[in-house]
């Protein structure tokens, strides 16, 4: 491939132009039109569509209220619909096509708490009119008559689908057989934990039977090239981590060594996907403060010096949330695009015809962000639309290039009406030692925009990006409800490069903390916020972030909202866990001690930065929420922190979900934790404030 990419122009400035095509804005909403807390945060009816290969079909999960979801595909020529698989006790999880007649996918039970989900997920196959349906791994979920009871040739349920394809136009997919450990927590009870290394196997949808391939051991994850043969494997090490590649094919082929890294450190790159030409595309800083995608040489073992790809002030990223995760866009054997995410998810395309069907496409959807995912081996004129804006949850359409006419075929949220919804902004502003922090505002519809009443929201990770310009569920709800909404990437938050990422490093409670109180700050300034009238709020790490908030600046914050968040960092590394925790061990061992703290070494800062220990100091209205049955952030951090807090403070609120885990899963606890935050911050920076 010997095209090059331009450097991308900010695609703020789409976002710009988005704005200026808004409607008018009309007066505050009142009270009694706006929509329910339900319309923010039910279930989706409408996920993850995929074209078939050749664009004859779409398959999507569809549900309808109160319903389990069921795998559907719809016909483009005449739009018919038909929903070819589904299971009475269980919903369809994860699928992709095999072929361009068959289908295969998972099993999951929402309508349970994580803690009673017991069931392995189960693989399963089906053609797209509904016929052929076959399970092809055991499960205990009882799925009634699969239309095979050959039970003895199905895998273990310890097998699950993996994002990659086999051969094409084949019956064959890849999965994965995790490693299990046992661990007996009492005379009756065994636990059985999934993990890795994982065995890779080649499976055939129609027959069940299913293969080993020969891959390094230890692996845990496989990029396949366009044909379908596994040619990098990710391997995990004592004390490292090793990227393989696989060099010839048959029983000459070899699995050379093309990088090392330490655990949870930085790679010298990242695989990305193949070309069809055999080209490994990676991610690489390559001597840059931002990631670049680059072609990799495999015959020398090194990276150019120019990227193919750079994005103007944010790394590129191959694991595009909220997309269907392949960066890599391919149509008939060719690389036709790049997917990317700055402040927008976009599409960088090398074809021309393609990125004039984009232009197209943007005139037909103006003021929304569209990714166009042409089939793969194209037969009728229909592409994929995603399409979504900062008002508009995401939205997904079929758009026939022959005849010019979309289709809409769903959407995640039914049930928003954009038009009343608040506008989002990006913005920057300097922290205290000068370092840029980008920040996402959203506004209530119809506001002046001035003196408003501000929740500042903490993203979890922390070691994660936490916004862009698209809808977001939490921000929206509270703007609706005339909050003005900021949400701070602090340093430490990835995607803005490697600087700002380092920053980071071992400042729970310290630059970090600085960063979102500089945000305050910086919004009081601007006039937007009323600084009387601000509040802070966040889950995880967005949760121990507002309890030091209020252990740090007691004069910054009117009151906290906190749930599922870390109270004590040495908990992490040696809490008495009223559940097993999920931080894998690697992570405990390579990643906190140089990314949060090591616990010997840093033992003065982490007590120092312990909300815990520091309980006493908040004296603001708080309200806290756990679930019992929390494996990354177990309920011992919020049992341990509301008997600290509540003994001097008395307007302390407490509230925990049964057998719910890191976040709530079922829709009638979220429906109940939101209408809670909006009488608590009601009572204390709304209306209702005295």
């Amino acid at each position: 491939m010997n095209t090059t990419f331009a450097r991308l122009l900010p695609a703020a400035l789409i976002a710009a132009a988005f704005s200026c095509a808004a409607a008018p804005v009309l007066a505050a909403q009142s009270s009694a039109s706006r929509p329910p807390v339900e319309a923010f945060f039910e279930n989706s009816h409408f996920e993850a569509p995929k074209l078939s290969p050749d664009g004859r079909y779409l398959a999507a999960l569809t549900s309808r209220p109160g319903e389990r979801y069921r795998l559907s595909v719809i016909r483009l020529e005449d739009l018919s619909v038909k929903a070819v698989a589904m299971f009475g006790d269980a919903d369809i999880d994860r699928f992709d096509w095999v072929n361009n007649e068959r289908l295969v996918f998972s099993g999951r039970d929402r309508q349970v708490t994580n803690s009673d989900d017991t069931g392995s997920a189960g693989i399963f196959a089906v053609n797209r009119d509904g016929s052929g349906f076959r399970q092809l791994s055991n499960t205990v979920i009882d799925k009634g008559h699969t239309g095979s009871h050959m039970t003895s040739s199905m895998l273990d349920w310890n097998h699950s689908l993996l994002r990659v394809h086999g051969q094409p136009d084949s019956n064959l997919v890849y999965v994965r057989r995790a490693t299990v450990t046992i661990t007996k927590t009492s005379l009756k009870e065994t636990r059985h934990t999934l993990g890795t290394p994982y065995t890779l196997l080649l499976l055939d949808t129609v027959t069940g039977h299913a293969k080993p391939v020969n891959t390094p051991p230890l692996a845990a994850d496989w990029i396949m090239d366009q044909q379908g043969e596994p040619r990098v494997a990710i391997v995990e090490e004592a004390k490292k981590g090793v990227i393989y590649y696989r060099n010839g094919d048959g029983e000459q082929a070899n699995w050379e060594r093309l990088s090392d890294f330490t655990p949870y450190g930085e790679m010298e790159f990242k695989p990305v996907g193949f070309g069809p030409d055999g080209a490994l595309y990676v991610s690489a800083r390559q001597h840059s403060d931002m990631s670049g995608l680059f072609r990799y040489d495999l015959a020398k073992h090194s990276l150019p010096k120019e990227a193919l790809l750079a994005l103007d002030g944010y790394d590129f990223h191959s694991d595009l949330r909220g997309d269907d995760g392949d960066a890599l866009v391919m149509r008939s054997g060719k690389l036709v695009g790049v997917k990317y995410l700055s402040d927008v998810h976009g599409v960088a395309w090398l074809d021309n015809s393609l990125g004039q069907l984009q232009a197209k496409i943007d005139a037909v959807l103006p003021g929304r962000a569209n990714v166009v995912t042409p089939p793969l081996r194209p037969e009728t004129p229909w592409v994929l639309v995603r399409s979504e804006s900062d008002v508009a949850p995401t939205s997904w359409f079929v758009y026939n290039t022959e005849t010019q006419k979309l289709a809409r075929a769903g959407s995640s949220l039914e049930s928003i009406p954009p038009e009343q919804m608040g506008r989002r902004e990006l913005v920057h502003y300097k922290a205290r030692d000068g370092l840029d922090i980008p920040a996402w505002v959203t506004y209530p519809h119809g506001s002046k925009r001035k003196d408003l009443p501000m929740v500042v929201l903490v993203h979890g990770g922390p070691f994660v990006r936490g916004g862009a310009w698209q809808w977001d569920s939490d921000a929206q709800f509270l703007a609706s409800r005339g909050y003005a909404v900021l949400e701070p990437e602090y340093r430490g938050s990835t995607g803005y490069g490697w600087r700002h990422f380092e920053a980071g490093w071992k400042q729970w409670g310290l630059a970090m903390q600085d960063d979102i109180a500089d945000g305050v700050k910086w919004a009081a300034a601007q006039g937007i916020a009323d600084a009387k009238r601000v509040c802070i709020a966040g889950a995880s790490y967005g949760g121990y972030a507002v309890l030091m908030g209020l252990v740090r600046d007691p004069g910054l914050y009117k009151c906290g909202v906190e749930w599922a968040g870390v109270t004590d960092i040495q908990l992490m590394y040696t809490g008495d866990w009223s559940a097993e925790s999920d931080l894998p061990e690697r992570w405990k061992q390579f990643g906190m001690p140089v990314k949060i703290g090591d616990p010997q070494k840093d033992a003065a800062q982490l007590q120092a930065t312990s909300p815990l220990t520091q309980a006493s100091r908040i004296k603001a209205p708080l309200l806290l929420a756990y679930g019992t049955d929390d494996q990354r952030v177990p309920l011992y951090h919020g049992e341990k922190f509301y008997a600290a807090v509540k003994a001097g403070n008395p307007d302390v609120e407490w509230v925990t979900y049964n057998k719910e885990g890191h976040g709530w899963k079922l829709p009638q606890n979220r429906y109940d934790w939101w209408s809670r935050v909006e009488k608590f911050l009601d009572k204390n920076i709304g209306q209702g404030a005295q």
